[in-house]
């Protein structure tokens, strides 16, 4: 199963997820603080939780199972999810697992340290051509390991 942490994920990723399920049967759910339109498919559901900070992470970290795939940018999600035996590949295709998922979560912390020390950091770069072949590629490969 994938698990979209649809709030924060761009829509061309969404697309590439829609593609993804309903050429291989692999089901869907995005989770998401508000509605939005999703393909109609028995393997895509949308799941509209409450308003609030993380709630809609909670909802995945509590929900998720071994083997299942979550798409987020969120760190704290993401090793929640690695936890529970689950692959994490953020927007850009960056694989988090057991192997770096702690790493990420304490550079995560750090930098958020320096920018509430009035440090200025700069923000991601752009999403880009580049980020998308990246994680389709990625999202591809999972799915190849599925089938197989």
């Amino acid at each position: 199963m994938i698990w979209v942490d649809a709030d924060a994920t761009p829509r061309a990723v969404k697309e590439m997820i829609y593609r993804a399920s309903q050429r291989t049967g692999e089901k869907v759910i995005l989770v998401a603080n508000q509605w939005f339109q999703t393909p109609r498919s028995p393997t895509i559901e949308l799941r509209v939780v409450g308003k609030g900070f993380d709630v809609a992470d909670e909802h995945i970290a509590e929900n998720v199972s071994d083997g299942d795939l979550v798409i987020t940018q969120d760190v704290p999600l993401a090793v929640a999810a690695v936890e529970k035996g689950c692959l994490v590949i953020d927007n850009r295709g960056n694989i988090i697992d057991a192997d770096n998922a702690r790493a990420r979560l304490s550079m995560r912390d750090f930098l958020e340290t320096v920018r509430e020390s009035g440090e200025m950091t700069g923000g991601p770069p752009p999403f880009s051509d580049k980020d998308k072949r990246r994680f389709a590629g990625e999202l591809d490969r999972w799915l190849a390991r599925r089938k197989a």
